[in-house]
């Protein structure tokens, strides 16, 4: 049976997140991790998660929401890690059992060496909080790339093209206008469901299908990103197996696009996003508004096909509730 730890990744308003090095006297002391610690009995992972803060940082009143969950074989023991995205605090982090402890920019060299359990969610950070898709089959090629070039300029880093009735040819030209659009802002941008054309293209990623995922054997190294789409709690485990780098997840709520599909409501996707070791995507009726619902849910953001045209500023609903206090 696992160890249950539990873990707080502090993100500041800067975007840099917060690292603690293992005290001497404990096992693998001098790694780097994110702070926390091992749930009592009859302990909550939230309590268990606000104990371990305040007794290692001396921080109070969290506001967290759940990310992922992995589990991890150490020499020592096995555990399974419940990691929360904390967002806001009261108090100022301060090492109180003899430890280290620093704030580090993503895009910077971190300190080594990091807990393996850790490492691998570092990239996921990088994620941001909202995936754009596009719909040119719908709205039509020049309406979908103005909708994008401005999603773009309100923020919008992560980008799914999803025109799956185009000739590849018409596809591929669309793909390259896309990329064309994003890469001045360093946004990212993924083909759905063709690898070849991806890397063809020069795109960073692939976004697989559900059908897709059941089928493929493992995860293309020669891309940035390879996400999945998932309705399963088993689908989800797959993509984890195969090795890819997040999911999306849903329907939940009724869309246009798959109108025969039951959605899962808010209560179905965090019963499957509660133990998912990838940072899921929340889509099927998405809007930039529902962002801090998908986070209490357990999402790492939301997918958004008719909501990239709304006009919504992408960078603050991507930081709402980052309000930390030194009091």
């Amino acid at each position: 049976m696992p160890l249950c730890v539990v873990a707080g990744v502090l993100s500041d308003a800067q975007g840099r997140i917060l690292l603690a090095s293992r005290p001497r006297g404990k096992a693998m002391e001098g790694y780097w991790e994110f702070p926390g610690g091992k749930v009592e009995p009859e302990e909550s992972l939230l309590d268990a998660l606000s104990r371990e803060l305040q007794e290692e940082l001396g921080i109070r009143k969290l506001q967290a929401y759940p990310w992922v969950t992995r589990t991890f074989t150490y020499p020592h023991a096995q555990v399974q890690i419940h990691f929360f995205r904390v967002v806001s605090w009261q108090g100022v982090p301060f090492p109180r059992e003899g430890q280290a402890v620093t704030w580090c920019d993503l895009g910077e060299t971190l300190p080594e060496p990091l807990l393996p359990a850790n490492a691998p969610l570092i990239k996921a950070l990088t994620l941001p909080c909202v995936y754009g898709i596009t719909q040119a089959e719908k709205v039509g090629e020049a309406q979908a790339l103005q909708q994008l070039t401005l999603a773009l300029t309100r923020g919008l880093r992560l980008i799914q093209v999803r025109e799956k009735n185009w000739t590849r040819p018409r596809l591929r030209a669309f793909v390259l206008h896309v990329i064309q659009a994003a890469r001045p802002w360093n946004a990212w941008v993924l083909v759905n469901g063709d690898d070849a054309l991806a890397q063809e293209t020069g795109a960073d990623g692939v976004h697989l299908s559900s059908v897709q995922l059941a089928a493929w054997q493992g995860r293309p190294d020669h891309f940035t990103w390879v996400g999945a789409s998932c309705h399963t709690g088993e689908e989800v485990q797959r993509a984890a197996a195969l090795g890819l780098d997040f999911a999306v997840l849903g329907p939940v709520a009724s869309t246009l696009t798959h109108p025969g599909q039951v959605p899962l409501g808010w209560s179905g996707f965090a019963a499957l996003a509660q133990n998912s070791p990838l940072p899921l995507y929340a889509i099927g009726g998405m809007s930039p508004a529902h962002l801090p619902q998908a986070w209490t849910a357990g999402a790492h953001g939301v997918a958004l096909i008719r909501g990239v045209a709304e006009k919504a500023d992408f960078r603050a609903i991507q930081t709402q509730g980052l309000e930390q206090s030194g009091s």
